[in-house]
């Protein structure tokens, strides 16, 4: 198909954003031609903290198949709502849908996704927050929403149990989609396990369509919507089960049956089932870094490497909206890029290039046919926004800013950059240059990742808290150490080794405020560590067993008793699943809770009282053994727990505080701004 230019192509993206649809208030355009560029004083001021981890204006939208509609979720005074724009009349207000604010309460119900199935009903995931037995628990379920009429129909909630939300197959045409959910229909003995049902969108009419099996807890389904296969891990001794069929009139039969006891690997997994045939593409890691094959279903073996990316795992298989075909690849070199094979976004993607800069615009969504496309573009050099192209017509419009407040205004730079740890391993390290400073030995915050194993830190997919520190004048260093993904097998399983957990991996941190020091960009002496999640624990671990290092350390949702922690895993992830954390070693030695004695860095410690990743007696357990040491609240330490907060800070009010309490702790005990500094911060802005 003939791609038309951009009508606006050849002008600045400034020039470009001033032609706005108004998407992000329900009533008339909110940013007019002439608006909407940043103002002088988001160049030349401060922006405040909390503006970059508010909920964003626009958020995950999702074009309709015809391309005539709009769904996305937008902040809403504190809170997020999901609403639907008709994209054919841009002077009609969007349409609120219901609000998307995370469960918190028992009888609480939130929003957690939602997909378009045909061109007039949005499928919405559903959390059901219930109070079983004193203890809280989540409910997933389906509901559909009907554009024109504004029904709200439940899907195949009757005989559903715990989970009833895994969408596995859409069919736009007829209305329907294919949907696993737990049994409670079956005899007592299959329980839990799931079920495959055909749910019309419409009248939330269901049929049967795979009944459970006591071997099987989870489902998939190829394009045409065949249940083809089905798997199951085993929590005692990690062995993971592949049943496949060729169609729907075989029977089931065991393909694939093994553990990876390394958790680096895995068995490889099919990501786009090609029609008609056994095989299909997927991405493996057997050879030591992740690569796209082709997969024969029946034997389970791998064809030679379609596509690779030297030196770092591919990411995975970009599939066209049925399902039927490839389009390109997902990639990682320090950034996570598209790469399209499909000739058609690959001329998208060229355009956008030339109009927004290299890899600074991402296709987000699309029609059936690819002909209307929403594009992200900025969030990296500077605020992102989200436009509409329209690759027949030529045009392309601004949607809305992701931050009203911020806009297009220029961020902090990041750059993906490698050092060489003290025994000599090459790695990766995010770093976010504040755009105020021009100086030298810096003020930083060395900031590692959750997980810790298999995630990683890449320039343009960051937790969000290095541009609001860097703009409050810290350099902000995310290092993939040792045991991240994105590396090959060998670069995590380093982490996994005997010393890795809370050592060699810790080492890694102190390593990478050595390298940016002796460049003369950091001075060591004005360092402070801050994470959450495994985050929080090497912060935690640093203040304890590094305190002449770290000025200060902020710690959110850690671990500190690792022999606590490992006990509790057993428990809800099961014998096998809870050696993922690698922590038998030296589980007493690398817990900071449990080395209270001697001298700590200041430590600020925020807890989420309803999380359900990390339970509350680790944050207690620490602050206990603190006081006991003789360390003193208000001046060794500050604990914080947040009442209504989640393992995933999901909302306004606890983000926000989050931040906002980091920064004062830094201010407190690592100021960005001192009298020996050669510049003096800029004026902080109040935004509206």
């Amino acid at each position: 198909m003939k791609i038309a230019r951009f009508a606006l192509h050849g002008i600045s993206a400034l020039a470009i954003a001033g032609a706005a649809l108004g998407l992000g208030t329900f009533g008339p355009a909110a940013i007019a031609a002439g608006e909407s560029a940043a103002s002088p004083e988001l160049k030349t001021g401060q922006i405040p903290v909390a503006e970059f981890v508010k909920k964003s204006n626009m958020r995950s939208p999702r074009i309709s198949p015809d391309g005539t509609k709009l769904a996305y979720l937008a902040a809403n005074n504190g809170k997020e709502v999901l609403v639907v724009k008709d994209l054919r009349d841009p002077a009609k207000p969007a349409k609120q849908i219901l609000q998307a604010e995370e469960a918190r309460e028992s009888g609480d119900r939130s929003m957690a996704g939602f997909r378009w199935v045909g061109n007039d009903n949005i499928v919405i995931t559903v959390i059901s927050r219930e109070n079983l037995g004193g203890n809280l628990a989540d409910f997933r379920r389906l509901v559909s929403y009907n554009v024109a009429g504004g029904k709200l129909v439940q899907l195949a909630w009757r005989g559903a149990g715990g989970d009833a939300g895994t969408i596995l197959h859409v069919d736009h045409d007829k209305g329907q989609i294919l949907l696993q959910r737990d049994a409670v229909t079956d005899t007592t003995e299959r329980w839990g396990y799931p079920e495959v049902v055909r749910v019309d969108v419409t009248t939330g009419d269901f049929t049967m369509v795979q009944r459970t099996n006591p071997i099987v807890r989870g489902w998939a389904a190829d394009a045409d919507g065949v249940v083809r296969m089905g798997f199951n891990r085993n929590r005692d001794d990690g062995k993971f089960r592949i049943l496949y069929r060729s169609n729907e009139k075989e029977q089931f039969r065991t393909v694939f049956l093994d553990a990876d006891k390394t958790f680096t690997a895995g068995p490889p997994l099919p990501e786009l089932f090609i029609p008609g045939t056994d095989t299909a593409y997927a991405v493996s890691r057997h050879d030591g870094f992740s690569k796209v094959y082709k997969l024969d279903m029946t034997t389970m073996k791998l064809s030679e490497p379609l596509f690779e990316t030297p030196g770092f795992d591919v990411q995975g298989v970009i599939a066209d909206a049925t399902g039927k075909r490839m389009l390109g690849y997902e990639t990682f070199d320090g950034e996570m890029r598209n790469q399209f094979t499909d000739p058609h976004l690959k001329e998208v993607q060229g355009m956008l290039d030339e109009v927004f800069g290299p890899n600074e615009a991402t296709i987000v969504s699309a029609d059936l046919k690819y002909e209307k496309i929403v594009v992200y573009a900025g969030g990296r050099s500077s605020g992102g926004g989200f436009y509409l192209y329209d690759t027949k017509g030529g045009s392309l419009q601004l949607l809305n800013w992701s931050k009203t407040s911020i806009k297009n205004a220029p961020l902090n730079p990041v750059k993906a950059e490698w050092f060489t740890a003290s025994d000599g391993v090459k790695m990766q390290a995010i770093v976010t240059y504040p755009r105020h400073r021009k100086g030298k030995n810096l003020p930083v915050v060395v900031m590692p990742h959750g997980g810790p194993f298999g995630v990683l830190s890449a320039v343009n997919q960051l937790e969000p808290w290095n541009q609001p520190l860097a703009e409050a004048g810290y350099v902000v260093i995310q290092p993939n150490y040792r045991g991240s993904g994105g590396y090959g097998r060998k670069f995590e399983q380093m982490g996994r080794e005997p010393g890795g957990y809370g050592k060699r991996m810790q080492d890694d941190l102190t390593d990478v405020l050595n390298h940016y020091a002796k460049l003369g960009i950091v001075d060591p002496k004005r360092a402070c560590i801050m994470g959450w999640s495994y985050g929080g624990y090497a912060a935690a671990r640093g203040a304890q067993r590094d305190p002449e290092l770290w000025r200060c350390a902020i710690a959110g949702a850690g671990v500190y008793d690792m022999p606590k922690m490992n006990k509790w895993d057993a428990v809800n992830l099961g014998r096998f699943s809870s050696g993922f954390q690698a922590t038998s070693e030296d589980p007493e030695g690398i817990s900071a809770a449990r080395n209270t004695a001697g001298k700590w860095a200041p430590i600020l410690i925020v807890a989420a009282k309803r999380d359900a990743r990390i339970p509350m007696e680790q944050a207690e357990t620490l602050v206990d053994n603190l006081k006991k040491s003789g360390k003193v609240e208000g001046t060794d330490f500050k604990y914080i727990v947040q009442p209504q907060g989640t393992h995933n800070l999901p909302y306004d009010d606890v983000h926000i505080q989050w931040i906002e309490e980091a920064l004062a702790w830094l201010t407190r005990w690592n100021p960005a701004y001192i009298a020996s500094d050669t510049d003096k911060a800029p004026p902080l802005l109040t935004l509206k």
